[in-house]
């Protein structure tokens, strides 16, 4: 059972060991001066540049395919704003909240999003690549098929995500908590669950080859370990 949490360690030797643990890029966001946004809503395929969208109501807003680079959203509502394939680069996202967001095969490239609290946010075919969320509770996030590289997850609370033939490559989650995770099919590499306070995977936990994890959290998952390969454990 070790074997199988540690196999992706690519590197080898001592999955326990924080040196052998290839590290996520996290994003170094400088946003230059910003530009305060005058617009209603969104625009599809909308180019934005050097924008500030701040305490924005932005429900049921429209902009399929849009651009924005070196942005910051700071607590826009977010409700059902369709963003399907838009792209965010070197942008913040900062209390931004909402139910049923749609970023569906969406970009995301040196972002930061802080203290989201969102539910129902569609990511499924995303890009995520040196991208970091820290703090607030992110409800039934959909990241099926998507691909993860140097994403890091710090401080959330990440209810029912669902990374469902996902692939993750150096992606962390530090000091958060995952309640029924779905990791069916996923491919890891290099993904580090040891400083996780909660752990509860509710799918796919025999998709944990690529990841580290702890010495208790082995102990936690060894049920689960142990029912997926047919052994059962009796006194």
């Amino acid at each position: 059972m070790g074997c199988m949490a540690g196999r992706g360690n690519r590197s080898g030797r001592g999955a326990g060991a924080k040196d052998t643990v290839v590290a996520a890029r996290r994003p170094e966001v400088r946003l230059p001066p910003l530009v305060a946004y005058e617009g209603e809503g969104l625009e599809p395929d909308g180019d934005y540049d050097g924008v500030r969208f701040e305490r924005l109501d932005l429900t049921d807003a429209s902009g399929p395919g849009a651009r924005f680079m070196d942005c910051e959203l700071q607590e826009c509502a977010l409700d059902r704003t369709e963003l399907v394939r838009a792209r965010f680069i070197d942008s913040v996202l900062t209390g931004v909240r909402g139910v049923g967001t749609d970023l569906a095969g969406a970009s995301l490239r040196d972002v930061e999003i802080v203290d989201a609290r969102l539910g129902g946010v569609q990511l499924h075919g995303a890009v995520l690549e040196r991208v970091l969320v820290r703090g607030g509770k992110i409800d039934y996030l959909n990241l099926r098929t998507a691909r993860l590289k140097d994403v890091v997850f710090e401080g959330c609370v990440l209810s029912e995500p669902d990374f469902g033939e996902a692939q993750l490559v150096r992606v962390e989650f530090r000091d958060c908590v995952l309640k029924r995770a779905d990791f069916s099919a996923v491919r890891m590499d290099s993904v580090d669950l040891r400083t996780v306070a909660e752990l509860d995977i509710a799918r796919g936990v025999e998709r944990l080859a690529g990841a580290v994890i702890s010495p208790s959290q082995l102990m936690e998952l060894a049920p689960a370990f142990a029912a997926q390969i047919g052994v059962r454990v009796e006194a």
